[in-house]
């Protein structure tokens, strides 16, 4: 257990050092789209939908934020939930563009991807979808892992701002004795890098004189009317799925 606290506290000094120029220059295009009526479209697979989900419908988080996912084509299309439930679907060619057929995307939206190893087809067709109809794409993803992966195109290479999370090839950071290793990076440098993201675009805001559109707690007064308030702005642009 120490040994990762360590290794988890110099992966979260290295993301506050190494990569703040490249997180300040995603905050700074999301929020020119934001502020040109765009939506932040957010898409994971596996554990990346976790960090997806950090940056969409939560307290003190971004109300123009929309998650993209597999589930997707259960929920608003028609394919049976059960065909999805196996982790290779991730994998599958054309997927990506089923997903962004189900979804209201419009010209000025600002596309975040995340994926560790940058490398499986839905992930990459997405980011190529969205630089192929001319949205900004920025990606979070393991640079470690990405460089080893064995594909023609990787997330990164189609990026307009790649942000490193620090993980090592493979996620896991401590190595077992009899092979493999435990207790992975992306997720906790994930999550730091979705909110510091988030802190960079509201600051952006308020240096303009500008309130920006923030998510009130609904278990705090008033906070469901503010909440609804401005989503209405956006209607079927934001959908609040948490699966």
């Amino acid at each position: 257990m120490t040994d990762y606290a360590g290794i988890a506290r110099e992966a979260v000094e290295r993301v506050l050092s190494a990569e703040r120029a490249a997180i300040s220059r995603a905050g700074g295009l999301v929020h020119d789209a934001l502020r040109a009526g765009g939506v932040l479209q957010a898409f994971g697979t596996g554990h990346s939908r976790s960090i997806a989900l950090e940056l969409v419908g939560r307290a003190g988080g971004l109300v123009p934020a929309n998650q993209l996912g597999i589930r997707d084509l259960a929920y608003y299309g028609d394919t049976p939930l059960r065909d999805l439930l196996d982790p290779k679907t991730e994998r599958l060619p054309g997927l990506a563009a089923q997903i962004w057929a189900l979804a209201d995307i419009r010209p000025e939206d600002i596309f975040v991807i995340i994926s560790n190893s940058g490398g499986n087809a839905a992930i990459v067709e997405m980011a190529r979808l969205a630089r192929e109809r001319g949205h900004t794409v920025i990606a979070i993803t393991s640079t470690a892992h990405t460089a080893r992966v064995e594909t023609e195109e990787r997330l990164g290479d189609l990026a307009h701002v790649v942000i490193d999370n620090g993980a090592p090839y493979g996620d896991a950071a401590l190595s077992l004795p009899g092979g493999g290793a435990v207790c992975p990076v992306s997720n906790l440098t994930g999550t730091l890098i979705a909110q510091l993201l988030v802190a960079d675009v509201v600051e952006r805001y308020l240096a303009g004189g500008e309130q920006p559109p923030v998510f009130r707690s609904a278990n705090t007064p008033g906070g469901d009317e503010h909440n609804a308030g401005l989503l209405a702005q956006y209607g079927s642009r934001v959908r609040l799925g948490d699966a």
